[in-house]
């Protein structure tokens, strides 16, 4: 039985990988299945680097815009949602591919992953919430780095309802969740997975000039928003961009200080997305760093993707 077709485009935050996919998707008749755990809630602009209908360029976006910024989203929710749009896309005859950053998800999509379904206990959860109240996020956030590390380096300390999924499932099991949720070998798909790289330094130049562009664009009052919807452990406040500007709305740090620990905060995941998809995923690495090639490394990326999935 022929296998269904997917390209993806992963790689750090500010690599160029929304430009990318929509030049393979407009070259390949293709449509995009966003790969971000929050460009999926509404009213997230900004922050999430989410992509305008300008830059769509006509190309189909989907698994964007799908949640409100109070309701959770998983990624087992992920791996079913998006292999449904897989399937959807591939019987229209044109090629999926998705663009992301959340390694996590995009992987659950790519490989026989099975999530765990056990290890629910309201009244752990009860008292982890409780917990996280009262010493903060990252500190129980290195409470689970000393039981599962591999799980804790998959998200950013601020995420406290996943800190607290995770710490629920050890404590309700006995098991890590990096022991209870597998992968195995074969793939549910005949996929082609590009990942884009660059030199640190001017990869970090990149970030902070996002940041910067952000601010001029509205980003405070979007963060703003969040703040006074009062959310304070929603998935949506976890979110790096947002979380970052409380303090000084609190009136406890200058704007200064929040957007300096926001550049900080964001090279720091675009580490661990590196980490991540360096050990988890079998991919194609390509070197961006020299910007005047881009074209070219476009066009050399596209001519390979379409060989490895037989595009005609």
């Amino acid at each position: 039985m022929t296998k269904e077709k997917v390209a993806v485009v992963i790689g750090p935050t500010a690599s160029g990988k929304t430009d990318l996919s929509i030049y393979l998707a407009k070259k390949l008749n293709g449509e995009v299945i966003s790969g971000d755990s929050m460009q999926i809630y509404r009213g997230l602009d900004i922050g999430t680097a989410k992509v305008t209908k300008e830059e769509m360029e006509g190309v189909p976006h989907h698994l964007i815009d799908i949640k409100n910024p109070d309701e959770s989203f998983s990624a087992a929710e992920f791996q079913s949602l998006a292999r449904e749009k897989i399937k959807d896309i591939n019987a229209r005859g044109k090629l999926p591919i998705i663009c992301g950053g959340t390694g996590l998800y995009i992987q659950s999509v790519l490989y026989h992953y099975h999530f765990s379904k056990e290890g629910t206990d309201e009244a752990i959860r009860g008292k982890l919430e409780a917990e996280a109240s009262e010493i903060g996020a990252e500190a129980l956030h290195e409470k689970l780095r000393k039981i599962d590390p591999e799980t804790a380096d998959s998200f950013h300390p601020n995420n406290v309802r996943r800190t607290i999924r995770a710490l629920e499932i050890y404590h309700t099991t006995g098991q890590p969740v990096s022991k209870r949720e597998k992968t195995t070998v074969d793939h549910p798909f005949k996929s082609a997975v590009f990942g884009l790289t660059m030199e640190r330094d001017v990869l970090y130049r990149r970030i902070n000039k996002r940041v910067d562009q952000m601010m001029e664009s509205g980003l405070l009052n979007e963060a703003k928003m969040l703040y006074d919807l009062n959310l304070k452990n929603a998935p949506a406040v976890q979110a790096i961009g947002y979380k970052e500007f409380f303090p000084y709305f609190r009136g406890d740090q200058p704007l200064e200080e929040a957007v300096d620990t926001l550049k900080q905060n964001s090279r720091r995941y675009a580490k661990r997305q590196l980490t991540w998809f360096r050990n988890k995923m079998e991919l194609d690495w390509i070197d961006v760093t020299d910007e005047s090639a881009r074209s070219e490394k476009k066009q050399q990326i596209c001519a390979v993707l379409a060989g490895k999935l037989d595009l005609r």
